[in-house]
């Protein structure tokens, strides 16, 4: 992710490091522990509390970018239909998809 007005400049880790936590903790879910967790599984141990006070820090800057990435629906649209087999038994699977390849809806 790249966001041009954050400084990072006199901290301890990585400027790809903290992008990816404060990432992580504003684009899913996730509380500040579950990021910790996850950084933890990378063999990265960060604190909690440093991830919080980096969303603080640079939280604005990249919410400001995540809203405007966000994938909006485009005006055409078209049917995709896809017979499918679960346990033994035939499905159809329809899925409503906009021109830029999201999916709108699904009914199996």
């Amino acid at each position: 992710m790249k966001v041009s007005c954050v400084n990072y400049r006199r901290h301890r880790f990585p400027r790809e490091l903290i992008a990816h936590a404060v990432w992580l903790y504003f684009r899913f879910p996730l509380s500040f522990r579950l990021v910790e967790e996850m950084l933890l599984e990378r063999r990265i141990v960060v604190s909690y509390e440093t991830i919080r006070r980096w969303s603080l820090k640079f939280g604005t800057a990249y919410v400001r970018f995540l809203r405007r990435k966000k994938a909006r629906p485009g005006d055409l649209w078209y049917l995709d239909e896809v017979r499918i087999v679960i346990r033994d038994k035939l499905h159809w699977l329809w899925r409503a998809v906009d021109q830029n390849g999201h999916v709108l809806d699904e009914i199996l």
